[in-house]
């Protein structure tokens, strides 16, 4: 996919994201429990043409602070990214979904499409490294009324998210991503950002996220499981805490 087009969908996202606001309907996660003084940060890994495909100083800056993160991996970025798998799962405080397995749009797709984009990745996480994910993060957001029968059927949670940091668009700075994120963060959100080398500036954004929100504010940096769970007793997470 070009950078443009790309952009453009995200342009699409962050118009539509703020009316639908920050809930969480049946089937589907949008947001932790509003009683929670914690975030999720959450980093897609889709396939790319160009590049590594992997974001190592983000995920050594997310380990250095030991910020709790979910990442939802593609079966097709998998494939090709065996030693960052690796190296995701073997950090505790890390939670791994899914992306799909092709990165497709769920409601382009027969019923029988979207169970084979929802398996590739869950069965290909199981077979090669013995994890099982039950958390999926459909492509692009996008899904439909059976999406969320296949992912019940699959027995898997639908994760969306309620701040979107626009990490994939080129032409938004750094410091621009990080103020939003931080505008709109608030106890229960999740944030979607990416690691897969398409988040521009997730790097530096990550940094000043974890002064302001969780230093500055005290917001616990939580695994999505973590999150909708009510965050009990998550406090010393925080730094100072």
């Amino acid at each position: 996919m070009s950078r443009r087009l790309l952009a453009s969908r995200w342009l699409a996202v962050l118009l539509v994201v703020p009316a639908l606001g920050a809930w969480t309907e049946a089937g589907v996660i949008r947001s932790g429990p509003s009683t929670c003084h914690g975030v999720a940060l959450t980093f897609d890994l889709c396939p790319v043409k160009e590049g590594s495909g992997f974001d190592e100083p983000l995920v050594q800056e997310l380990i250095t602070h030991r910020l709790h993160a979910t990442f939802f991996p593609s079966g097709r970025w998998m494939a090709t990214h065996d030693a960052a798998v690796r190296e995701l799962l073997a950090v505790p405080f890390f939670e791994i979904g899914t992306h799909g397995e092709e990165h497709k749009s769920l409601p382009t797709l027969t019923r029988a499409g979207q169970v084979r984009e929802m398996e590739g990745a869950v069965k290909r996480l199981a077979s090669q490294y013995g994890r099982k994910a039950v958390l999926f993060r459909p492509p692009y957001g996008d899904y439909n009324e059976e999406s969320v029968s296949v992912a019940h059927q699959e027995g898997l949670q639908i994760v969306l998210w309620s701040v979107v940091s626009g990490d994939p668009d080129p032409k938004l700075p750094a410091d621009r991503i990080a103020a939003e994120v931080e505008r709109r963060a608030h106890n229960g959100s999740i944030v979607i950002f990416h690691a897969n080398g398409r988040g521009w500036h997730t790097a530096e954004v990550i940094e000043d996220v974890y002064r302001h929100l969780i230093v500055e504010k005290g917001l616990a940096p939580l695994t999505v499981s973590e999150l909708v769970a009510g965050c009990a007793d998550h406090h010393a997470l925080v730094p100072g805490h």
